[in-house]
């Protein structure tokens, strides 16, 4: 990080520039972008002077003890942030200049010997130099918006303390509550709002400490247009003792208190009416972090062409098929697969060592461990492929079918059809024809090409930007539509999309990003009047045909219940069964049914739009959207048809109402 001197600092707060750095060795500075509100962790530090060190009497776990471990990482998502690195055994920047170091602390005596004067000095010129550049920042703050807000986060120790006392406490003995009362409260109930994994969680104000601290008195004495709000936090995050951290609770910790800074912060400006824009987004960064781009880069380097499909698809399918019907049916298909160009052992190793923890906004780093993870499952996916152990890899990464899923496919499938069929006259070259005529419409330019090496009528390699299209298809005009909207309209939008975006985990995919995919794709066929009971009833057809194989039911077994139980016509039946036995139980196939209920619902109350920027999840989309506003992430170039303004959207009572029994 860059070493500024206090002169560099100050003058760079006077010019406006935005900058990071460590002022004179004694604290952290970062403004991202000059906003309307500052955090601080003053007691964070832990660090001493050489010459201190060999006199201290305290071991690094007795001065850790008192000190805030941990609060500077719970700040560091927010634009403008001021972190010690010094020890407040050094000089407590919570104690006014003149007391700031201490003799005693705690009940302990802290020195050997007594500090010389010319120590002492050295020390409180430390805490002088903090305060003349928080005066800076807030000076500034004020000239541009004419009110300011600090943050002023600690913790404290509880074990010692007998009665119960709250996850949060706001100390208000020096504020002005009569001006800023409804900011205070506010912050209150934020606050207590934040749920920490297996903890009760509560704030209250003036339990435990009071907010006599020297910073809330410098603000309020020199600042009449800035609150100070002293927070302290029970250290349940950590084992107080030995100064280790509980991950599972700091990471909720750091989440929650990034959505209530930005909340309370948006209370602050109604209130008090700073000159600044009033949206949450925008009073966060929009500089992507360096840290974020040197992860997004290495993750995208190991992971790149890893796509399932490619490894999932037999490369025998036409020679099993025959061999199958050759044996009326009674004979088990022996799929062979593409082999694994990946070390798997190397992958993971590589994977888990990647430098996710640097990334600060922890929402966002939250998103590329879950990203890190679910490739991690995947990679087992692929080593598992023709084995045992890949149906259990498979149920790790899609999951089963749920009792809803299985109402929801049987449903669908008692209903009575209310539509003449269409008789299937459309071949894989007018296929084709009409698949690039369309993307003349789309203005995307990519290849489609016809094979006879995939199962599903139609596919999207991501990778190569290319369409495929099955060489034996036979689909009527609605077919071809729907597979039109769902490929080009959703698979290959998105794609493209995610080449515009810098952060390359969107071309990468997010975790979930199948089932919204498959999803969006099902729902953009709705939306355009191209999907019909008989599209709806094969999807409920793969509910029932990954049941079946996750009950242990053989591939001739499901076969045959297809075609006797359920009409299902052989040739049809055949691809629905190899889809879900492919690679020795691939669960994916339910999703279709599952990812159509959620996009339907998630399109009747929100903007769908973010989730094309790439290969997206709706888990994220509430993240997706943030970046967007921030400049993070480009808004997609490319849509589906049936978001355009220009394109009246079909409707059909009976499929509306059908689906909303169903799903």
């Amino acid at each position: 990080m860059l070493k500024l001197s206090e002169k560099a600092c100050l003058t760079a707060i006077k010019k406006g520039q935005h900058f990071e750095g460590i002022v004179e060795d004694a604290f952290e500075i970062k403004i991202e972008d000059y906003g309307f509100f500052i955090c601080t962790a003053i007691h964070d530090g832990h660090n001493l002077r050489e010459e201190l060190s060999d006199i201290c009497l305290l071991n690094e776990t007795d001065r850790l003890y008192e000190e805030d471990p941990f609060t500077g990482e719970m700040i560091a998502a927010m634009p403008i942030t001021l972190i010690a690195l010094d020890s407040r055994y050094e000089y407590d920047l919570n104690r006014p200049t003149e007391n700031a170091v201490y003799e005693e602390a705690w009940g302990k005596s802290v020195w050997k010997t007594p500090l010389s004067s010319s120590q002492k000095q050295a020390s409180s010129e430390r805490h002088a130099l903090f305060y003349r550049v928080l005066e800076a920042i807030i000076k500034k703050i004020e000239l541009l918006h004419g009110n300011c807000l600090v943050y002023d986060l600690h913790s404290y120790n509880h074990i010692r303390i007998e009665k119960d006392t709250p996850t949060f406490n706001i100390g208000t003995e020096q504020l002005n509550t009569k001006h800023w009362g409804k900011v205070i409260k506010h912050w209150n109930k934020s606050l207590a709002m934040v749920q920490l994994p297996n903890l009760e969680s509560r704030s209250a104000i003036n339990e435990v400490f009071w907010g006599r601290g020297y910073l809330a008195c410098f603000v309020r004495k020199h600042f009449k247009h800035t609150l100070a709000l002293p927070t302290e936090i029970k250290k349940v995050f950590m084992d107080e003792n030995s100064g280790e951290a509980y991950p599972l609770v700091l990471n909720e910790l750091k989440s929650g208190l990034k959505e209530v800074f930005l909340a309370n912060a948006l209370f602050f400006s109604k209130q008090s009416k700073p000159k600044t824009p009033k949206l949450r987004s925008q009073l966060l960064s929009s500089k992507i972090d360096p840290a974020l781009v040197n992860l997004d880069k290495q993750l995208y380097k190991l992971c790149r062409g890893i796509e399932t499909l490619s490894y999932i698809n037999p490369r025998n399918i036409v020679k099993e098929k025959r061999r199958f019907f050759r044996h009326h049916f009674n004979y088990n298909p022996e799929f062979t697969y593409r082999q694994l160009e990946i070390n798997p052992f190397e992958f993971r190793e590589t994977l888990y060592r990647l430098p996710e923890n640097n990334v600060t906004d922890i929402s966002i780093q939250q998103m590329y461990r879950d990203v890190i993870d679910t490739y991690a499952t995947k990679i087992d996916l692929f080593t598992s492929i023709g084995s045992d152990d890949f149906l259990y890899n498979s149920l790790r990464y899609y999951g089963e079918p749920s009792t809803e899923d299985l109402d929801a496919a049987h449903f669908l499938l008692y209903a009575k059809e209310y539509d003449l069929q269409e008789e299937p006259n459309i071949d894989a070259k007018e296929t084709k024809r009409r698949f690039l005529q369309a993307l003349d419409d789309y203005g995307i330019h990519c290849k489609v090409e016809i094979t006879n090496k995939i199962i599903a009528s139609a596919m999207v390699d991501n990778s190569k930007k290319t369409i495929l299209i099955n060489k034996s298809i036979q689909v009527n005009e609605t077919q071809l539509k729907a597979l039109i909207h769902h490929e080009l309209g959703v698979h290959i939008v998105t794609t493209m999309n995610s080449e515009q975006q810098q952060l390359k985990v969107f071309k990468l995919g997010l975790p979930g990003n199948t089932y919204t995919q498959e999803g969006l794709a099902i729902l953009a066929e709705y939306m355009t009047g191209n999907l019909n009971l008989s599209r709806l009833k094969t999807l409920a057809l793969r509910v029932i045909a990954v049941k079946k194989m996750v009950d242990n039911f053989d591939f001739s077994h499901t076969f045959k219940t297809l075609v006797n139980d359920y009409d299902v016509e052989q040739n049809e039946a055949f691809k629905l069964t190899a889809r879900v036995y492919r690679g020795g139980g691939f669960t994916k196939d339910f999703l279709y049914l599952r990812g159509l209920k959620d996009a339907l619902k998630m399109f009747q109350k929100e903007p769908l739009s973010g989730l094309y920027v790439g290969k997206t999840s709706f888990k994220y989309l509430k993240l997706i959207n943030e970046m967007t506003e921030r400049g993070m992430v480009s808004s997609p170039n490319h849509l589906p048809m049936y978001l355009k303004k220009e394109m009246k959207l079909q409707a059909n009572p009976i499929l509306d109402y059908l689906l909303s029994s169903a799903i």
